[in-house]
């Protein structure tokens, strides 16, 4: 589908061509051509003056009995025994969703051996229910047995949204839930709120973070979403009272094509930047990979985590599971301290969520400065040597 053109009103003015940034407007001496590049965005409609172009309407398929789902749901995930964080920060966001449409909220909680403690977490949190599915089967993640799951327990209660974290897990199992569920999902997205007239209003950064797109999905539930991690405050409720439910399913539902043999947990502490409260950043301004030690003695001596701009993971001097950025890992630590990074707009969609950013650059123009809460303009070179002496010292530990 693409965006349609009134050729009787259009003047081939060209304004629409120079807005679109998918590049799919094609001009020629008397007419406009939509190419298949169009993402129907709809920014070309908006500067239209003439009202030559619009936007196909959506068809909703077999319609859906919208007023038979009720409630809000959130996937918990959990890793090693322990509540996913992502999972806090959706129920507190889902607790405020809840509140404002006048439902209940609910966590779908499952897994082999689950604690008690583990569904009272999840209700300090603000969660009214809790629906646990606790079998042998889900000791190791699976995302066909997960989607089989959790599809069958909406189509049981049909919950009117469903939000998710945008992990690992929750991006590789969501879609084939919605998939099944033939209703749309926005991932990635930054920021949730609720209409008047209770629809869900998901907004995600899109074309590389340049503009920041809230979409719907009116016709179809439920509504469902993934969250990056880190863009929501966790907020505990001690005290609360819930209800747990343990949920029984048909033996289908736990049979899959996959068996897992093993998991091998990551040896590289330095790759976990979700959970960092302290990283420091390198981007090409370390001009090459063995230099990468500078980051690496710096973020030692202050507990963080090593992270990356995308360049310099395409470069081969760090691996990919420590870049940071859109293409990356979003994250959101108590300081960020960005190193020889000139700050593309995908790298900054990433990272900006963070309380206190310090920028080292010897170019005082990059676009990295614009988001730092501290800026050093300065060799890096000579600024981080010098950085980390000055910590040594003050320690006590010598040069």
């Amino acid at each position: 589908m693409k965006a349609l053109i009134d050729k009787k009103k259009c003047t081939v003015c060209g304004v629409c061509s120079d807005a679109c940034p998918a590049g799919a407007i094609e001009l020629s001496e008397d007419h406009v051509e939509i190419s298949d590049d169009c993402t129907l965005c709809g920014i070309c409609v908006d500067t239209c003056e003439f009202g030559a172009l619009s936007l196909p309407k959506a068809g909703t398929g077999p319609a859906d009995d919208l007023e038979s789902y009720r409630g809000i749901w959130v996937y918990a995930e959990w890793r090693e025994g322990e509540v996913h964080r992502v999972s806090h920060e959706l129920l507190s966001a889902g607790r405020k969703l809840a509140d404002k449409r006048g439902v209940e909220l609910c966590a779908v909680l499952l897994g082999s051996g689950l604690q008690a403690s583990m569904s009272q977490e999840l209700i300090s949190y603000g969660a009214d229910t809790v629906f646990v599915v606790d079998r042998p089967e889900l000791a190791h993640f699976s995302d066909e047995i997960y989607s089989k799951i959790v599809v069958e327990l909406i189509r049981r209660k049909k919950p009117e949204i469903l939000l998710a974290g945008a992990t690992s897990t929750g991006r590789s199992f969501i879609p084939r839930v919605a998939a099944s569920l033939k209703t749309g999902l926005t991932a990635d997205c930054t920021e949730l709120d609720m209409s008047d007239e209770g629809l869900l209003l998901q907004t995600r950064p899109a074309f590389g973070g340049n503009i920041m797109a809230t979409i719907v999905c009116p016709n179809r539930r439920p509504q469902m979403a993934t969250v990056r991690p880190k863009v929501m405050k966790p907020v505990k409720r001690d005290g609360r009272q819930g209800r747990i439910e343990s949920v029984s399913l048909p033996e289908e539902c736990f049979a899959g094509r996959i068996e897992v043999l093993e998991v091998i947990p990551e040896k590289d502490q330095t790759a976990r930047l979700t959970e960092a409260d302290v990283i420091v950043s390198g981007g090409r301004g370390l001009r090459k990979g063995e230099n990468f030690s500078l980051i690496e003695e710096l973020a030692g001596l202050v507990n963080g985590a090593v992270g990356a701009s995308r360049g310099a993971v395409e470069e081969g001097w760090i691996p990919p599971s420590h870049q940071v950025g859109q293409t990356g890992r979003t994250v959101a630590p108590t300081l960020y301290m960005a190193v020889g990074i000139a700050g593309a707009i995908q790298h900054l969609v990433g990272m900006q969520g963070s309380q206190v950013i310090v920028a080292v650059n010897k170019d005082p123009h990059a676009p990295i400065f614009d988001v730092a809460t501290y800026g050093v303009v300065a060799d890096l070179f000579d600024f981080v040597p010098a950085f980390v002496k000055r910590i040594r010292r003050e320690r006590g530990e010598g040069a």
